[in-house]
């Protein structure tokens, strides 16, 4: 494939025919519509933005119509180099996995824009299948059972050593992030990090530290498995 349009189509000096630009320019649209198509099914965060699904697919089609233009031309690279050096992009990616997403499209782009055309198809299938395994699978969970426990209990030894007894059955670790009196020293609140043993042992924590007399105000906040703390 790639032969026939090096031999049909770019073999001129004034640079690549119109059909190969448009060749190009639609499987580079449609390779960067396929990354920003499996970024949506495996978006997982707090905060969508369709603008910025868009620009993946604008970035990569820049890339190529730039690639396109400079060809083997090494002024015209140069030139672009330094028109570039102008542009100032402000825009922060709070995920460092958008990052990657744009870095994908682009990649697809200079593929496409240098007319390595099976590079760029099956790189596509190569980051869209990782993406999606990596988005949908466990792989490099660690929190899922993490959470955020608070209660007050009475401002005694014996109320600290049947509530530590409460998490050590229901824990598998926990460490104690925040401790400050209340109603004038007559209480204490506890704000523990806390690792559950299993899934089902939130509600069972809860029922138990409650069952501690004098044990008052207990909350227990889990931590999302897409939110990293």
């Amino acid at each position: 494939m790639q032969d026939f349009f090096f031999d049909q189509l770019i073999r001129y000096e004034a640079g690549p025919s119109w059909q190969l630009v448009l060749l190009c320019v639609l499987i580079s649209f449609l390779l960067c519509q396929m990354i920003a198509t499996v970024y949506v099914w495996t978006f997982t965060g707090l905060s969508y933005s369709r603008s910025f699904v868009i620009s993946q697919v604008m970035g990569g089609l820049v890339t190529t119509i730039l690639l396109l233009a400079i060809g083997n031309n090494v002024a015209r690279g140069l030139g672009l180099l330094g028109t570039l050096s102008l542009i100032r992009f402000r825009s922060n990616l709070k995920d460092t996995r958008d990052m990657v997403f744009v870095f994908g499209s682009l990649a697809i782009g200079v593929a496409v824009g240098v007319q390595a055309f099976t590079v760029a198809v099956v790189g596509t299938v190569a980051f869209c299948a990782a993406a999606m395994y990596l988005g949908f699978s466990v792989f490099g969970s660690r929190r899922q059972f993490d959470g955020l426990l608070r209660f007050q209990a009475p401002s005694s030894p014996e109320a600290d050593r049947l509530s530590k007894a409460v998490l050590k059955q229901y824990c598998s670790n926990f460490t104690l992030i925040n401790l400050r009196e209340v109603a004038q020293g007559r209480f204490v609140e506890h704000a523990y990090q806390v690792k559950l043993r299993d899934t089902s042992y939130n509600e069972p924590l809860v029922a138990a530290l409650r069952a501690v007399p004098g044990v008052d105000g207990v909350s227990l906040l889990m931590q999302d498995q897409t939110m990293e703390v």
